[in-house]
């Protein structure tokens, strides 16, 4: 059976329009995690087609500055999986959530007892950038019988060959890194960006997202012409954290509702 996350977003490619996610970081919010909800709402009113949750996390390989100091603001207030998978039990929201976290903090709570818990939430997809696909069999036989898609991350060295394997039977979406580095990073994008993501979107069966480096209204116009929509993070952090809230709703909205 199809997975609500896919599901849920190739109908929004079928209708024409972008799919826009934004990332926020779990428990960097003046109420700490009491604020969680508060801003998935916001961004899901905004129409948001997914809401990637971050969780903080001390070693993020992956994050660039912004996000980095999200995720030690969110530590410092004590935050961690145990009790974000704890408040993500307590409400369940239309849009789909993706948590995007490292193994080690998964390894650390249970793989097992990670995905049992995320059972009955909106959580319908996980990113984990540091858990390579040779080693997904130490989560993908727990997420077999739930509605929990493992979404591949697909660089910009990966080769096309490479590229059909981690698209094979892929669930949720493909994540298109589009720099080479960290998340934020801004005007850097190879000159070969554009073809690496038309040919990416030719051997997907599902739908293909680019990320990293994402932060403008251009930004959105050029990938939604060689991908089928974006992953924002680095802006929405910041934006949120400034108390810009407004301006917040105002870019998740233009990207939601972006007509082919």
């Amino acid at each position: 059976m199809t997975k609500t996350l896919t599901k849920h977003l190739q109908e929004i490619k079928a209708s024409g329009k972008g799919i826009f996610v934004p990332y926020i970081m779990a428990g960097d919010h003046d109420k700490g995690l009491d604020g969680l909800f508060e801003t998935i709402d916001l961004l899901e009113n905004s129409g948001a087609s997914a809401i990637e949750v971050g969780i903080p996390w001390s070693d993020p390989v992956a994050d660039g500055p912004v996000i980095e100091l999200a995720g030690q603001r969110s530590l410092a207030k004590g935050v961690n999986l145990t009790a974000i998978v704890k408040k993500l039990q307590e409400q369940t929201v239309d849009v789909p959530l993706v948590i995007m976290t490292y193994i080690n903090p998964v390894y650390q709570y249970g793989i097992e007892k990670f995905i049992h818990d995320l059972k009955n939430t909106s959580v319908k997809g996980l990113i984990i950038p540091d858990l390579p696909h040779e080693h997904e069999d130490m989560i993908k036989p727990y997420l077999d019988n739930t509605d929990i898609a493992l979404v591949p991350l697909v660089s910009l060295t990966t080769g096309i060959e490479r590229q059909k394997t981690l698209c094979q039977g892929a669930e949720g979406f493909i994540y298109a890194v589009a720099i080479n580095g960290v998340t934020g990073k801004t005007g850097n994008y190879r000159d070969d960006l554009d073809k690496h993501l038309t040919n990416l979107e030719a051997v997907a069966d599902i739908p293909v997202l680019t990320g990293f480096g994402v932060s403008t209204k251009a930004d959105i116009e050029r990938f939604n012409k060689v991908s089928d929509g974006v992953i924002v993070g680095t802006k929405i952090v910041r934006g949120l954290h400034e108390g810009k809230a407004a301006d917040v709703a105002e870019f998740v909205k233009y990207g939601s509702s972006y007509q082919k």
